[in-house]
């Protein structure tokens, strides 16, 4: 049996942008050609695609990084650099993309063949045929294309079933998989049996549903004790549960203190404990299970959570179970993704400021991603090009802003790795 891998972490980078091309065109007989740098090319995404072919993250334990190909460079006579190729990252179905240094949830890809994109790449930047003006007709600068960064992420495998089982070890859940659907999981009688969850689908008459046998819970289950969170993440995408329990206490536990820890749980967990629920007494061909199934309804009455008396070693009173299954299948609200959110590296680039000014040591340390663009494209040497980096310090509001925070004529101005005086 491959091994089963239901959480990994992995880092990727969208292409960069490729930089603008300084150039000027040169011609027999042409005395004075204009600039004719090309544009960088865009740089490769980062696209994530479910594919029913994989049903583990195993393949990831063997390559964790994953990285788009950059834009190529502009070049002369107004051509644009070469686009990067995408690097597309094959999941299974029901895996969820996080950010892992804050667990945002960024992408959910719950639907086979579903395929977005988690990063795009860099802009590639703008030659110097771009920034030719009447009084400024050789551009010594180019503008270079926009940087992506590293980012980690932690990919999540959710099982995606209609109906999911759950109790404690050894209740016979297992059992009830391979009588109910074609599924053959790993049966026999010793705890933690079943180390993943195995999926069977079970068809009854017309209508069939997707049945998930999730590992066995034991107490402090939501706090990670024992496989903890490891079997719970497969029960949150279930429409209803099928509550199993050892109504015989063949193990030595009362199967009504078994539920109740169950329930608390998955109560724990989230609001699985409000998920539709059957309870199914499973283990009725041994003695003591009359016994404890009185009490069981007993229990649950009022609660709205029927109770089904089977015996999966002998494969009895499985169809009624089966038809209040569909039936409550039938009135619960359909399976939906889970919210995504905005990858905070994206929301700083489209929406975030364009600079930030601290002071240190006496210093104003101007930082940016707009600044690091800004500086990257200038040509310090080219005094063409240094007014257009003073032009654009008032244009993005940087001297108005380090006026306000105190600068003076003289005072030592620190952008990116170069130092200035600043000049009113």
């Amino acid at each position: 049996m491959a091994l089963f891998v239901d959480v990994v972490s992995i880092t990727v980078k969208a292409g960069d942008g490729g930089n603008g091309c300084v150039s000027f065109h040169r011609e027999k007989f042409v005395q004075a050609g204009g600039p004719d740098g090309g544009d960088g090319g865009k740089g490769g995404d980062v696209i994530f695609e479910a594919t029913e072919r994989m049903h583990t993250l195993m393949d990831f334990r063997f390559r964790r990084k994953f990285t788009a190909e950059n834009g190529e460079d502009g070049s002369a006579n107004r051509k644009s650099g070469r686009s990067g190729e995408p690097v597309v990252i094959q999941v299974p179905p029901g895996t969820v993309v996080r950010e892992k240094n804050t667990g945002k949830l960024l992408l959910d890809l719950w639907e086979p063949g579903a395929r977005k994109t988690l990063v795009r790449g860099g802009k590639g930047g703008f030659g110097n045929q771009h920034f030719a003006t009447p009084t400024r007709q050789a551009p010594q600068f180019a503008r270079p294309g926009e940087k992506r960064d590293v980012i980690e992420l932690t990919l999540e495998l959710k099982s995606i079933a209609d109906v999911g089982l759950v109790g404690f070890p050894n209740v016979g859940k297992s059992t009830i998989l391979s009588v109910v659907t074609a599924a053959r999981p790993k049966i026999a009688n010793y705890h933690f049996t079943t180390l993943q969850p195995n999926l069977g689908i079970v068809q009854q008459d017309d209508y069939s549903f997707v049945l998930a046998d999730i590992p066995g819970l034991v107490e402090g289950a939501a706090e990670g004790v024992g496989l903890g969170h490891a079997f719970l993440r497969h029960v949150e995408r279930t429409r209803m549960l099928l509550h199993v329990v050892d109504i015989s206490g063949s193990e030595g536990r009362d199967p009504l203190e078994d539920f109740d820890a169950i329930m608390k749980e998955l109560e724990a967990y989230g609001d699985l404990k409000n998920r539709p629920m059957i309870a199914v007494a499973n283990k009725m061909d041994l003695p003591g299970a009359e016994e404890n199934l009185a009490r069981l309804r007993e229990k649950l009455e009022g609660t709205g959570v029927a109770v089904f008396p089977v015996s999966a070693a002998t494969k009895q009173n499985f169809r009624p179970l089966i038809y209040a299954t569909i039936e409550m299948l039938e009135s619960c609200p359909p399976a939906e993704p889970f919210a995504e959110e905005e990858l905070a590296e994206l929301s700083e680039l489209e929406s975030g400021e364009p600079f930030a000014i601290a002071v240190e040591n006496g210093a104003y340390v101007v930082s940016g991603r707009e600044v690091d663009r800004l500086i990257a494209s200038v040509n310090f040497g080219n005094e063409e090009s240094l007014n257009y980096f003073h032009r654009s310090l008032r244009r993005l509001g940087i001297i108005d802003a380090l006026r306000e925070k105190g600068a003076k004529e003289g005072d030592t101005v620190i952008v990116s790795d170069m130092e200035f005086d600043f000049v009113e």
